[in-house]
């Protein structure tokens, strides 16, 4: 397998991402309310940076579509589809599909059953579970172990894996982008505040843009035919 360098701006994705964890780390020492209060806050600095990597990934997700739908399998079409529609939705969340910005009221529903009344999914309460927790702190728990730890491993040692997962168009992570992310999640635990998930949002968002732009199995990324 072609061995991969990491080119200047993935150091500078690197880079920023960590910039701005340190200063939600030092800044939630020093001064907690300033961290919720101004760092954090809702449609503030760090949650809105979210909204460039994932509006990265849907473009990039349609180049791939232009450049290889007639070079790959229908599956690797459905795949890279669903990433864009993901990213496009979880864009669209984050803005609650820009009832702010255009100062649209909810609607009766969101406003009983939404913590923050607004018009999204992921601040739904069931019961009194918020259906944010339960995604972020449970499902996309086990969803990440997976494609950080099982996937790779599996996508080099096993020939069989690697054609099927190159043949169904999911991007592997490499060493550096799963050394990132747990440096990433090791790092939360040091800001004593419930919003420590807003750095962890910020920050998966921009690995999971060098994962999808940069991939071990970038070759399957390319223009030319691939391999059978």
């Amino acid at each position: 397998m072609e061995k991969l360098k990491i080119t200047l701006f993935e150091y500078g994705i690197l880079a920023f991402t960590a910039i701005v964890v340190i200063i939600g780390i030092v800044s939630a020492q020093i001064n907690i309310q300033w961290f919720e209060e101004v760092y954090v806050v809702e449609d503030g600095f760090v949650e809105n940076l979210t909204l460039l990597p994932l509006i990265g990934v849907a473009i990039i997700g349609i180049c791939y579509l232009r450049k290889l739908s007639r070079y790959r399998s229908r599956w690797f079409r459905i795949v890279i589809l669903m990433s864009i529609l993901f990213s496009v939705f979880v864009v669209g969340e984050e803005i609650s599909w820009g009832q702010r910005i255009f100062g649209i009221r909810s609607s009766e529903f969101f406003i009983e059953n939404n913590s923050q009344g607004e018009t999204n999914l992921h601040n739904l309460v069931v019961g009194s579970t918020k259906i944010n927790k339960v995604i972020f702190s449970q499902l996309l728990t086990v969803c990440m172990a997976f494609y950080l730890i099982a996937l790779p491993i599996l996508y080099k040692k096993n020939r069989k894996w690697q054609a099927f997962i190159d043949y169904m168009g999911v991007p592997v992570p490499r060493v550096y982008q799963i050394m990132a992310s747990i440096v990433l999640f090791m790092s939360i635990l040091l800001i004593p505040s419930g919003k420590n998930a807003e750095i962890l949002e910020v920050g998966i968002t921009y690995i999971f843009f060098l994962i999808y732009t940069f991939p071990l199995n970038k070759h399957n990324f390319q223009t030319q035919p691939a391999t059978k």
